[in-house]
């Protein structure tokens, strides 16, 4: 049984306070070296004097390393199979990890995600230099479409905050766009608001297996949403509050848009969902079937999790489009327990049964991919 999650140590919003408290929009005071040692910005994965292999490249942002933003890192990195160990920093930039650079694994150096932070500000209705606006996708503070990527102790934020902008509409802001198979985050947090996670693939028909293990994602509106398939695995999942809202719902946690002849869509598993918002304000899905893929069937399936009462237990989930209503979609659940999951409306809570159940489980949904091995 999974016990009531205490609020994450390191949200979004307090992070941003706690940057507005130093007197910067987003800085990072590293803490006192211990006496009687030497700093080591690398951790235990060595330096750019004691490199571990020429595919290991190091970032530090007051140049210790290789290169000074992970950007430029990446551009570095031409060809498969480099590692990027990132120090303690902030770094303010989108990134981009196009097909052509597989492999490629990012460590936070210091082995804690809120010490490496990779954030930028653009929304889907930021307009752009040369006209237009970036839309949901060009939002992304960081995307990633090569296979086999794999992430660690590393934030991933996009801290646009529509307070800021009132005049702009388009407000999904999203902090991770990924789109290759065999994708892992292993203890690694999203912050944002709208459209947080982007768990995708690249187009119709091509599969992209993902997996976050121990991770840490928030927001309010579909933050996590797309047409990979996921697994999440020992995850916290946390809803914010609004202040631009007077009543329920204020947002939905998950919006997979699962093609149609995708077997397998989004699986959360073991992991817990909090809120700081009230009590029945946030629903826990809806399905969103794009205009590019009007055949989509969205799948999700939560298990053996924690929903708290931020979750409306009655009508946990609703439909994006009136054409597209959620019971004709792939939602169930299995096992979960907290305030957020009990059923006292059985047809607005769909069921597994135990032999239903069997088949919705990691090793299934990743197939002969092994990334917690």
């Amino acid at each position: 049984m999974l016990a009531q999650p205490d609020p994450s140590p390191f949200s979004r919003r307090g992070f941003l306070a706690a940057s507005a408290a130093a007197g910067t929009l987003l800085g990072l005071v590293p803490g006192p070296a211990r006496a009687g040692t030497r700093p080591r910005p690398f951790g235990r994965y060595g330096s750019p004097a004691a490199r571990r292999d020429p595919r290991t490249l190091y970032v530090h942002p007051d140049g210790a390393g290789d290169h000074t933003t992970v950007r430029d890192a990446v551009a570095a990195a031409d060809g498969s199979g480099y590692t990027l160990v990132i120090a303690p920093g902030v770094y303010r930039q989108t990134v981009a990890v196009d097909r052509t650079r597989t492999g490629m694994t990012w460590v936070g150096a210091s082995e804690d995600p809120g010490d490496v932070v990779i954030v930028y500000d653009n929304a889907a209705g930021t307009p752009k230099p040369g006209g237009g606006t970036h839309g949901t996708t060009g939002s992304a503070t960081a995307t990633v479409q090569a296979d086999g990527f794999t992430a660690r102790w590393i934030t991933f934020a996009n801290d646009w905050l529509r307070a800021d902008h009132p005049d702009v509409t388009g407000t999904q802001a999203v902090a991770l766009k990924v789109q290759g198979d065999r994708s892992a985050f292993h203890h690694c947090r999203f912050l944002g608001h709208q459209d947080t996670l982007y768990a995708d693939s690249m187009a119709l028909g091509t599969l992209a297996r993902q997996y976050f293990t121990h991770c840490y994602a928030e927001g309010d509106v579909d933050f996590v949403f797309g047409r990979a398939t996921a697994v999440f695995d020992r995850c916290h999942f946390r809803t914010l509050s609004r202040t631009d809202l007077v009543g329920a719902p204020y947002g939905f946690v998950f919006a997979p848009s699962t093609a149609g002849a995708s077997p397998l869509g989004y699986l959360v598993t073991r992991s817990r969902v909090s809120s700081e918002a009230p009590d029945g304000y946030y629903k826990l899905a809806r399905p969103w079937v794009p205009s590019s893929d009007p055949t989509a069937r969205p799948m999700l399936t939560v298990r053996d999790t924690w929903l708290g009462p931020g979750i409306d237990a009655v009508a946990p989930y609703t439909t994006m489009r009136d054409a597209h209503p959620w019971q004709s979609m792939r939602f169930a659940e299995y096992r979960n327990t907290g305030p957020g999951a009990v059923v006292s409306v059985p047809e607005n809570r769909p069921q597994l049964s135990v032999s239903q159940a069997a088949s919705h489980t990691r090793a299934r949904y990743l197939g002969d991919w092994r990334p917690c091995a």
